[in-house]
Parts: structure tokens; C-alpha cells; sequence
């Protein structure tokens, strides 16, 4: 089945990878609703619609449902990462993290999948922080993007008798904004130098170099096509060798 014409709801569209994914839909003629605090970066992308939100709250979230009711996909990208020593996150941290990361994607998979149109599709961005503890200054969003696993297979199971697949994708380090952000971060947090930081970012993966957006672009876009219809409550890595299993 063609996705030509279908919508698909992107969130955190405005940069990295889910920009990359809303290009591709995009390009795939889908009507993309690329969302996004940030409105400049947002309206750079053409040829989609652009919805800028606040996430953090119910009232950012329903503008979403409103707009998309009847959508095709949702991809779940919007996220907020802080860096700190472990110690020294607050309540707050978490709160504030969590509302973005957690519950959005909770209330729109919520949500719109009551117009869904059976046979959608979601994907939810989690990282390969979910499974491999090596940076504890971004504890609190590693937390998140575990829970969103355990949120992906319960939307899985209770949407699959409408053949709507649910699945996670988890990318290693990609040549993001986001990950310049962290990297220099943790340069300020470790006092070690940032050109120490980035040539030794890439030592832990078996391939040698990061992704690039278009690559896991790629995997979301074959998630919400029909060809992966019998795929779903899975957590899928890409990773570049990170983690095996």
C-alpha cells in the first residue's frame, strides 16, 4: 500500500534525526505534521505542515490530536536530555524530563490512536542509553527512554487487533545537534578537553562512526510501511554494534 497521501505526525521535528525522518516521509508524499518548540528551525524544513508546541503540557499535546486526527504514523522523537553529575539531579530534573519524554508520547499514543486509521503505524525514539549505562550525567533521560519501552509494548499489544505495530527504535551516537550538546557538556562536567571528547566518542563501537539522520530515518520509514506490518512491540538497535543480542 502506498503511504502517498497519508498523514504522518512527527514530533521534535525541527533537527536530527526526526527532522531527517519528516524529509523522508516528505519525499515519500506523505502530508507531514513536523512539531516542534522550536518554530524557527521548524519552519526551515518545506513542504510539511508546521505545528510549534509546548509537549511539556495537556494542552500542547491536544493541539497535536487536533490536527492529525485520522493519521497514518506517529513517530514519538520530541526529547529533552539534561546533563549533570548523578548527584546533583533534582526532583525537578526529573519532572520536567519525564514530561516530555514520557508522558507526550504517552498521551499521544493515547490519543490519536483513537483515530488512528486501522493499519497505522507508531515509532518511538528511544536511545541505546536504555540499554548501555556508560554516561551517568544523562541518567535521568536514560530512565525515560527505558520507560518508553515498556510504553511501546504495552501500545503494541492493545493495538495489534487493529493491526496498528507499535516498536522502538534506539540509535547509538548520531552526528546530531543533540549530540554535539552532550559531548560538550560533558567536556564542562569531566574537565576533559572537547577534541579529547570527540575522538574517543566512536572507541566503544565495533563499526568505527556514528550514524548518520538519514540512515535511521530509513528504519523509520520501512516501520510504517506494510512490509513491516507483522513487526511490532519490538525494540529495535541501531547502533552501529554498540549492543548485541
Amino acid at each position: 500500500m502506498s503511504l502517498h497521501g497519508k498523514v504522518a505526525v512527527v514530533t521534535g521535528a525541527s533537527s536530527g534525526i526526526c527532522r531527517a525522518v519528516a524529509e523522508r516521509f516528505r519525499d515519500e508524499g506523505m502530508r507531514v505534521i513536523g512539531v516542534d518548540l522550536n518554530e524557527r528551525d521548524l519552519k526551515s524544513i518545506d513542504g510539511i505542515e508546521h505545528l510549534s508546541v509546548d509537549l511539556s503540557n495537556d494542552e500542547g499535546r491536544a493541539k497535536v490530536v487536533e490536527v492529525a486526527t485520522g493519521a497514518h504514523a506517529l513517530v514519538n522523537g520530541a526529547a529533552l536530555i539534561r546533563l549533570k553529575k548523578i548527584r546533583e539531579f533534582t526532583t525537578q530534573d526529573i519532572r520536567d524530563i519525564y514530561a516530555v519524554n514520557v508522558e507526550a508520547p504517552w498521551y499521544l499514543m493515547s490519543k490519536l490512536s483513537e483515530s488512528m486509521n486501522d493499519g497505522g503505524a507508531i515509532v518511538n525514539l528511544s536511545s541505546v542509553s536504555a540499554r548501555l549505562t556508560v554516561t551517568p550525567e544523562t541518567a535521568i533521560y536514560a530512565s525515560s527512554k527505558t520507560a518508553l519501552l515498556a510504553m511501546t509494548r504495552s501500545w503494541a499489544h492493545v493495538l495489534a487487533p487493529r493491526n496498528i505495530n507499535v516498536n522502538a527504535v534506539l540509535p547509538g551516537i548520531t552526528n546530531t545537534p543533540m549530540q554535539e550538546h552532550v559531548l560538550h557538556r560533558l567536556s564542562e562536567l569531566r574537565g576533559t578537553p572537547y577534541a579529547e571528547m570527540e575522538a574517543n566518542r566512536l572507541e566503544s563501537i565495533p563499526m568505527k562512526r556514528a550514524a548518520a539522520p538519514s540512515e535511521i530515518a530509513a528504519l523509520v520509514h520501512f516501520l510504517i510501511t506494510d512490509e513491516a506490518k507483522y513487526i511490532t512491540g519490538q525494540a529495535l538497535s541501531q547502533d552501529g554494534g554498540s549492543v548485541m543480542f
